[in-house]
């Protein structure tokens, strides 16, 4: 999945999540533009790196795309708590007993999201008119009074995020169009941060599998994955979606040409 990256012009540093040698900040400078997170079950990150120099990361204007699972650990929920996301316990999945893949082993967990469940935004995730998107993780909330927060991909109404090996004794974490698949934040600094409770749905398999909802449904030769993730990631890293200023001029009232210097009450033109 990261030819993603490096078909794009981006230089790729992988480093193990637990690397004792990590680092983003030296001396007093990040060292990335980037940083993608597709370790769901770290348990601590190494070296320097932590939730608060990843949070630092972010207010200083860098960009993160994180993928998690149904055994995201302590650390990634953690993180994402920091962005304004609640990810389900370590070893909840997203459940839809409608609308799971032809490929599920039998737990209902590898799900079909249909692409109109995307946010109806074609700067972040690219056209709607996509094959539906295979998912198989666990469940994010997210504040919907937050206006930074995005709802970039929701389950359909009959999904759940549980484990599924238990019985159901509590509500659980995530019900219906309030279960996120990927949720954004784009943050005051526009910082941009992509949390998917999904890493295989950047995956080669998810890329190139067929889909087919098992309860009757259109087959498709390939998933919406790979067009969907190519969007999501060339907005997380300001390639779509960014403001750029041009042609910028000013003045004093009254002249064209603009002054070494304004002065308190000097009416300008901008």
């Amino acid at each position: 999945q990261f030819a993603l990256f490096t078909e794009r012009g981006y230089t790729l540093t992988f480093k193990s999540a637990d690397d004792s040698n990590l680092l983003l900040v030296k001396y007093g400078e990040f060292l990335y533009e980037h940083l993608i997170i597709f370790a769901p079950s770290v348990e601590e990150f190494g070296g320097a790196v932590s939730v608060e120099t990843i949070t630092e990361f972010i207010d200083g204007g860098g960009n993160v795309l994180v993928a998690g699972s149904s055994n995201s650990g302590d650390i990634l929920r953690e993180l994402a708590s920091e962005v304004g996301f609640e990810v389900d316990e370590e070893g909840a999945s997203v459940i839809d007993h409608l609308n799971y893949d032809m490929n599920d082993l039998g737990k209902h967990t590898l799900i079909v999201a249909d692409s109109a469940n995307l946010i109806d935004s074609p700067v972040i995730t690219g056209p709607r008119n996509v094959p539906p998107l295979l998912y198989q993780g666990t469940g994010i909330v997210a504040d919907k009074e937050n206006p930074l927060v995005l709802q970039i991909l929701t389950a359909e109404s009959s999904a759940y995020s549980y484990v599924p090996d238990e019985p159901i004794k509590e509500y659980p974490h995530a019900v219906g169009k309030n279960t996120l698949l990927i949720a954004a934040l784009q943050a005051r600094n526009n910082a941009r941060v992509v949390f998917s409770g999904s890493l295989y749905f950047f995956s080669d398999e998810a890329f190139t599998s067929p889909v087919q909802k098992a309860l009757g449904g259109k087959k498709y030769d390939i998933s919406g994955n790979q067009q969907v993730a190519t969007s999501l990631s060339q907005w997380v890293f300001k390639e779509h979606g960014v403001l750029r200023v041009k042609s910028v001029s000013h003045s004093k009232d009254g002249e064209k040409a603009p002054p070494q210097a304004y002065t308190i009450m000097d009416n300008a033109w901008y």
